[in-house]
């Protein structure tokens, strides 16, 4: 939290979002070929920040594995390294990566603020927000360039995160579910190419 109690806004600079992508990209190339993983190091301070993140994978622009934390469970670079490998070998709703496919896959990383409770689901803002419902055992979260990349209204982007979570489209409007929100800085390998 920043000092007037709103969330304290986290900006990566162009060197930081390129290491970030080179170490996944570098990452998934030497688990690939059977070499050992780079060592990373925090070449600044924001790297050091213990921060939710996701990284994910597109092939010709689709889906091809996307894992992450909801919050921040270590550093930034040591975070994106796992979950680089994550993304590529470990999503269950993909065969892990195969070598010949390292050269079609873009590597986006999204880097998430804090999350919060939504009172009043008028606060969330499409193209902006990413959610995350929550109902007992039941979890699910979806990054804000979801909403986007879909065209979705607030309402069906609630429906879809239900969905994900293994819930019905309409428990959003369940009093017991917990809806949260949050930001995230998204930066992919492809961003000043398009």
């Amino acid at each position: 939290m920043d000092q007037s109690g709103g969330v304290m806004e986290f900006n990566l600079n162009q060197d930081e979002k390129k290491y970030l992508l080179q170490l996944a990209r570098e990452t998934i190339k030497a688990r690939l070929f059977g070499r050992p993983l780079p060592q990373p190091e925090a070449i600044s301070e924001n790297l050091k920040t213990n921060t939710g993140a996701f990284v994910t994978l597109n092939k010709n622009g689709r889906l091809r594995g996307c894992i992450g934390y909801v919050v921040g469970l270590k550093p930034l670079y040591q975070a994106i390294q796992e979950l680089a490998i994550a993304a590529a070998f470990n999503d269950p709703r993909f065969p892990p990566l195969e070598k010949e496919e390292l050269d079609d896959v873009e590597i986006e990383i999204s880097v998430l603020t804090p999350l919060e409770p939504v009172k009043d689901i008028s606060e969330i803002e499409t193209g902006k927000h990413g959610l995350m419902v929550r109902n007992g055992f039941y979890e699910g979260l979806l990054l804000p360039q979801v909403a986007s990349e879909y065209g979705w209204d607030r309402e069906t982007f609630l429906s879809e995160t239900c969905l994900k979570a293994g819930l019905p489209p309409t428990a959003w409007q369940d009093p017991r579910t917990e809806i949260f929100k949050f930001s995230a800085l998204i930066f992919s390998e492809n961003d000043g190419k398009r």
